[in-house]
């Protein structure tokens, strides 16, 4: 499944289209002061099980790397996988209550 990103100012999601290009999946953040704050991760039904929400959070870290971003992780989906993933917790800001 291709992953897609778009921003638009300061506002950015990280997304995955059926054929159809109905975005079933769909992973939202905010940049502000050299971080990244993840609002919000959601996978459709038909998705679950399939490691979607894990490859979402694993493009936004990617992004946070490329561009220099500290990670504030405000979803709790995106936080438990931060945090339960020494290799992603480079990006994690210290201070991550938002």
């Amino acid at each position: 499944m291709l992953i897609q990103h778009n921003q638009s100012g300061d506002h950015g999601v990280f997304f995955i289209e059926s054929e159809s290009g109905e975005r079933v999946a769909e992973l939202t953040y905010l940049e502000k002061s050299e971080q990244m704050h993840i609002d919000h991760t959601e996978v459709d039904d038909s998705l679950r099980g399939k490691n979607i929400g894990y490859q979402l959070v694993e493009a936004a870290v990617a992004h946070a790397r490329q561009n220099s971003l500290k990670i504030v992780p405000l979803c709790p989906f995106a936080k438990a996988l931060i945090d339960k993933r020494p290799e992603m917790q480079d990006v994690l800001a210290k201070d991550t209550t938002g």
